[in-house]
Parts: C-alpha cells; sequence; structure tokens
C-alpha cells in the first residue's frame, strides 16, 4: 500500500494524500512497458510510470473522519465555513434565491450548472484503464 503518488514525474504526489487513504499496487510490469497498475479505494485503476514518485503506507490519522466537533462555531474556528442552502438566500446573492425559482436547474452561486456535467479532465482519464461504476445487481425474473 502507498499514497501520495504521483501521476506524471515530477509533478508531485497527487493521488491519496489525505488522512487514512491508501492505493494498492495491483500489478508491476516488465521493463518492456515501464508501468505499475494502482488501484484506488473507488475502484478505479490506474496505469502510471514506474518511476513517479509514492510513500510506502497509509496516510497516517485513520480515523479523522470519526471526529466529532459538537457545534458549529468549533468548526468555524478551524476555517471551515457553514453552508448555506440558496433557496434560502435573496436573489442578489444567489440565482436560486427568493420565493419563485421556476424550476431552475440547480447552479453555484456564480450561475455555472453543478449537476451532470463532467469535471474531469482528459489529461487524467488517459492514465484511468478501469473506471468507477456504479454496480447494479442483474436479477433474471
Amino acid at each position: 500500500m502507498v499514497h501520495n503518488v504521483e501521476l506524471k514525474l515530477g509533478f508531485g504526489g497527487q493521488l491519496a494524500r489525505s488522512a487514512g487513504t491508501f492505493i494498492k499496487i495491483l500489478n508491476k510490469f516488465p521493463n518492456k512497458y515501464n508501468k505499475i497498475l494502482l488501484q484506488l479505494k473507488s475502484g478505479e485503476q490506474y496505469l502510471i510510470n514506474k518511476n513517479c514518485g509514492a510513500t510506502i503506507g497509509i496516510a497516517s490519522n485513520i480515523n479523522y473522519w470519526l471526529k466529532n466537533w459538537k457545534k458549529a462555531s468549533t468548526s468555524k474556528k478551524l476555517g471551515f465555513r457553514s453552508c448555506v442552502r440558496g433557496i434560502a438566500m435573496n436573489p442578489v446573492d444567489h440565482p436560486h434565491g427568493g420565493r419563485t425559482n421556476g424550476g431552475r436547474p440547480s447552479v453555484s452561486p456564480t450561475g455555472i450548472i453543478t449537476k451532470g456535467k463532467k469535471t474531469r479532465s482528459k489529461q487524467i482519464s488517459k492514465y484511468i484503464i478501469y473506471k468507477r461504476r456504479y454496480h447494479i445487481l442483474n436479477v433474471k425474473t
């Protein structure tokens, strides 16, 4: 298991940098290909150059997500801003603001559509061998 993995040589660690995360090394290909197959926790498999840097082991503080901050002011002191729904704002503050929304699609405060639009770049997609998918059970009737 490794963490803080580079996608390209010299670009620095880009994968599995959060607390308690890791990546499994599935396969090391012969010198002919000069590649390593990695598997993320989501199930995605990446094929990267074997000379890319990585740190051995799991990133520390595995139980980070279990921490209970008890009240909003604690998280505010740590730098996390509160999340206010757009519909609870005024029309000048957010596109969803005001009482009449009129069937507008979900957008960000700047008006950019938030649901359904692809956000992953083509540069990263070329390393992915197996994409993450939602597994649906095929039940025969």
